[in-house]
């Protein structure tokens, strides 16, 4: 029976981080990297916006997302001359009513504490650095001027994932269908190459992390959400405008310039979130939601074209919309990077280095990361983003 010493569930950004980490934290054991889907064509990541961002108001995320900007930014040293993502560090801005007022300046001044280079602006400051826009309804906003931005999700993906495989780590085109756990994990079986055993497991299996977990008899709140990218072009859109920020309305609709078109999304309220979770679009969404927000907030929006649209999947926590991050409870060598609901790409290094670190030493040693564990769950304390409206 083959052995590895790590077995790690999911070969995306979290996975791949987590065996990349393992080796860059010293360990020296044999690692596999279980990917069902070597193409990765339905995959989170190479789905998502590839935004990063410093704008949350729990530590714990900005300290995340701090990590992968500062991988971001050593690129070529980490992964060599020709790493590239086409990082557009161009900002978000968020608006908020006037109801957010108090939560968007709580916010940032967390941010500023924390390093974060957010601005805020009030109405007037809104109106004279963003000419082009109409900011009715709109309170205040915050900008984050340096340190965010967007890039490519499937080229950082694929850095990670080859410098993990350059420093050994085995990746393995299969499907865990079951596991042998008692007082710890001892093996895996896979749905091709049978048992293997091993030393440690690690779910990283984005929106079938739940269903992983409930191969230990764990019940992980942890599963598909579905959401809709749009690609418009605006022909009468500014220059400022295609050189400006991502931007996240007061309404949930949020957009960004992406070469010569933009993107557009939103996040749907309870009533709104899709219950079916397969790969079919829903264009309505765009005239009955999204048309009319960018048109209300930018007027030279009135004629936009839809040129093309996907669907992608979050690995979204239904507990509390938060990344799961650390160890089983009672199985000592079962390991959580689950549920990050859209902040994956973002937050994946550093939780495959958190990862590394708690196998490797025991306890975290860059961010301490426990009041991400699994427990909350359990104990019905769940850790929220205070969101802006």
């Amino acid at each position: 029976m083959k052995h590895y010493d790590v077995v790690i569930v999911g070969g995306g950004i979290v996975g791949s981080s987590t065996a990349y980490y393992l080796r860059k934290n010293g360990f020296t054991g044999s690692i596999a990297v279980i990917e069902k889907d070597p193409t990765y064509s339905k995959a989170c990541t190479p789905l998502s916006w590839g935004g990063i961002r410093g704008q949350f108001s729990t530590p714990e995320n900005i300290l995340l997302s701090g990590f992968t900007l500062r991988l971001i930014r050593a690129l070529k040293q980490e992964f060599g001359a020709d790493a590239d993502i086409s990082f557009r560090e161009q900002g978000y801005l968020v608006l908020a009513s006037e109801a957010s007022v108090d939560t968007l300046m709580g916010n940032a001044k967390l941010q500023n504490s924390m390093g974060v280079d957010t601005v805020v602006f009030d109405h007037a400051d809104l109106k004279r650095n963003f000419p082009y826009a109409n900011f009715d309804g709109v309170a205040m906003g915050s900008w984050g001027r340096t340190g965010e931005g967007w890039f490519d999700p499937y080229g950082f993906l694929q850095l990670v994932r080859k410098g993990a495989i350059a420093k050994g780590a085995a990746y393995i085109a299969d499907e865990v269908i079951a596991i042998d756990a008692g007082d710890k994990v001892k093996s895996v079986i896979l749905k091709l190459a049978g048992k293997i055993s091993t030393g440690a497991v690690v779910n990283a299996a984005g929106t079938s992390g739940g269903a992983v977990a409930t191969l230990v008899g764990f019940d992980l709140p942890v599963s598909a959400a579905k959401r809709y990218v749009y690609v418009v072009d605006c022909p009468a859109a500014p220059e400022e405008f295609r050189k400006g920020p991502a931007w996240f309305n007061t309404d949930g609709v949020y957009w960004r310039p992406e070469g010569r078109n933009f993107l557009f999304g939103f996040t749907p309220s309870d009533d709104e979130e899709p219950q079916i979770k397969d790969w079919e679009m829903e264009h309505h969404w765009f005239e009955e939601k999204i048309w009319p927000s960018v048109y209300e907030r930018i007027p030279a929006c009135e004629t936009l074209k839809v040129v093309s649209s996907y669907v992608g999947h979050y690995d979204f926590n239904w507990f509390d919309y938060n990344g799961i991050i650390g160890r089983h409870p009672a199985l000592e060598n079962f390991y959580f990077g689950n549920g990050f609901s859209g902040h994956g790409i973002q937050q994946g290094p550093a939780t495959g280095n958190a990862l590394a670190e708690l196998i490797c030493f025991g306890e975290y040693r860059s961010i301490d990361l426990k009041a991400m564990g699994v427990e909350r769950i359990a104990e019905n304390r769940p850790l929220f983003e205070k969101n802006i409206f």
